[in-house]
């Protein structure tokens, strides 16, 4: 059965990015080293997402929601999103339960005054949030 893919306004992230069972997956490729990202993002470029899909897998063990976003949320983002929803049904993995996308993605995120870390950490510590 197919997973859906549901979308999650700024403000809705916020209040639940905090939760240890959630992980925010920033999809953008270059932009992100220098327009900064979501504090504690992970960082699977879309031009190799495909390829690393089984490492994001491992890198989310034990968390049941993932929020995609690239600049807009627009391409990058939801086809990434769905191409994990691919992959999990045909590796039959039900740990994941929810694959959201971020409305307005990091653009829209930084725009709306939310916080943004300049960290060059990887993974991201996410400790110069501003």
């Amino acid at each position: 059965m197919a997973r859906s893919i549901s979308y999650i306004t700024g403000s809705q992230l916020l209040a639940l990015k905090r939760r240890p069972n959630i992980a925010i997956v920033d999809v953008r490729d270059d932009e992100r080293s220098y327009d900064g990202h979501i504090a504690g993002s992970l960082h699977y470029a879309s031009d190799t997402f495909s390829d690393k899909i089984s490492n994001l897998v491992q890198e989310v063990k034990g968390k049941d929601t993932l929020v995609f976003h690239c600049a807009l949320s627009q391409v990058r983002g939801p086809t990434c999103a769905r191409r994990l929803a691919t992959h999990l049904t045909e590796v039959e993995n039900e740990e994941i339960k929810n694959i959201l996308v971020l409305e307005r993605g990091f653009n829209g995120w930084e725009a709306s005054g939310r916080p943004v870390c300049r960290c060059t950490s990887i993974p991201c510590k996410g400790d110069n949030a501003q």
